[in-house]
């Protein structure tokens, strides 16, 4: 008699092991081998009910949004919520997600939508306080303290609301699923039973997800194949200032960039964030220098700062805050080799302006011209701004979009660009400094 051997498989990747292994080998999920001994029966073919059709028979339908009452959420999401859309939002804990979707939520109902916010996380009186401290307190709103799915699914029987909103999906558990709440059998489970409500009563849905120590989802990766848009909210904890972008988003583009700040009264949108990150004093000093850069599809004006120490140490310091590491020192190195700038023997930071973080090649030449002008001790003029990429052999590459980002730049009063048509850092540097403030008035050579 021959013998049945186990076959053990993955349900998130479909790896395969001879014995059963509490974490996948291949996508590194918990939970997820299971045993597959059992043979798998065939499906047998039926005759589809709406047969298949060329798809130049099939009208477009357009998309209906309706909008949230917040212009940069609805940015984002590429016009506002459309009807049956399941909307995955993610970040950091402590980023301000609740803050967010319940003033989305109070927005809603300001329009005139009848809202459900169940609350997973926090009691009913919890989030009735911080709705009172930011002035989302509206009678269409609802609010539920439920982790029981069939409990929320009864809710919303209930309320029969146009827009639900679950905070969060990692800590509601379905009775029919064995596990505990958060783990990817239990959040497969919750995920599916609400975006299959959802769909079948063309009813958005918003979900907040919970992220792992390296910033991804949390949960099995089946969670962001099912939603329709998977939104992350981004921040840093020591500023004030938040972005949400599109990851996916199969109603809109995914390049919109949402700007929003923290306030003592919840959250506010920021439709024009130009002056968020220029010096308040706009007076011209020695080690500053502004790039346009593009933040999805929005460009913003960035002042990026330099300051150069003497050091004594063996290894002087580079320390940067805002900008890319590797990118600073590939510039420190283009100076030194390109200019013979002699920076070995003092310390560099670069910081930029309001917290921002600039990663874009598009940076390199105002990094350059501000590290120069902090070394030079000169100052550049405030009606100059600088964007390109600067390369090793020292020559000044195009950046994308560079036409948004002189119009942008011509909007805000920088009547000069130093830009690609400077061939060289050399030639770059001798424009930006002939229009340097120095009482000598004096343009140095490179």
């Amino acid at each position: 008699m021959a013998r049945v051997t186990s076959n053990f498989r993955c349900t998130e990747c479909g790896w395969t092991s001879i014995k059963w292994v509490g974490r996948c080998g291949e996508c590194q999920q918990w939970g997820t081998v299971i045993d597959q001994a059992e043979p798998v029966a065939r499906v047998t073919p039926l005759r589809p009910v709406n047969a298949a059709r060329s798809i130049t028979e099939i009208g477009a339908e357009s998309v209906a949004h309706w909008p949230s009452g917040i212009a940069e959420f609805d940015r984002v999401l590429g016009g506002g919520v459309v009807p049956g859309a399941a909307i995955l939002l993610s970040g950091e804990p402590g980023v301000g997600k609740s803050t967010l979707l319940l003033e989305v939520a109070s927005r809603a109902a300001a329009l005139g939508q009848r809202v459900l916010y169940v609350s997973a996380e926090e009691s009913v009186s919890q989030v009735r306080l911080r709705a009172e401290r930011t002035g989302a307190l509206h009678p269409s709103l609802y609010l539920a303290a439920e982790t029981d799915l069939a409990t929320i699914l009864g809710q919303i029987d209930q309320v029969s609301p146009e827009l639900v909103i679950v905070d969060s999906v990692q800590t509601v558990a379905s009775g029919l699923t064995e596990g505990l709440a958060g783990g990817p059998a239990q959040v497969r489970e919750v995920a599916s039973t609400l975006i299959r409500v959802s769909k079948d009563r063309n009813l958005p849905i918003l979900l907040v997800g919970h992220v792992t120590k390296d910033g991804t989802i949390a949960g099995p990766r089946l969670l962001e194949h099912l939603v329709d848009v998977v939104l992350q909210f981004e921040g840093d904890r020591q500023t004030s200032l938040r972005f949400v972008r599109a990851h996916k988003n199969r109603f809109g583009p995914t390049d919109e960039v949402g700007c929003f700040e923290m306030t003592g009264d919840g959250i506010a949108e920021v439709p024009d964030p130009s002056g968020l990150f220029l010096s308040r004093a706009r007076v011209p000093t020695s080690g500053t220098c502004v790039t346009i850069a593009v933040e999805g599809r929005r460009a913003l004006p960035v002042e990026i700062q330099a300051l150069i120490v003497e050091s004594k140490a063996p290894q002087p310091r580079r320390v940067v805050n805002g900008v890319d590491s590797s990118r600073v020192a590939m510039v420190l190195a283009v100076l030194e080799r390109r200019l013979k700038m002699a920076l070995s023997g003092f310390d560099v930071y670069v910081s930029t302006v309001g917290g921002i973080r600039v990663v874009e090649p598009a940076a390199d030449l105002a990094i350059a011209l501000a590290i120069a002008s902090a070394f030079r001790d000169k100052a550049f003029a405030v009606t100059q701004a600088a964007v390109g990429e600067i390369s090793l052999a020292g020559e000044i590459r195009p950046v994308a979009q560079a036409g948004q980002r002189a119009t942008e730049a011509r909007r805000l009063g920088f009547s000069t660009m130093i830009d690609a048509e400077s061939a060289h850092i050399r030639e770059a540097m001798r424009l930006a400094f002939a229009a340097s403030v120095d009482e000598r008035g004096d343009i140095p050579e490179f």
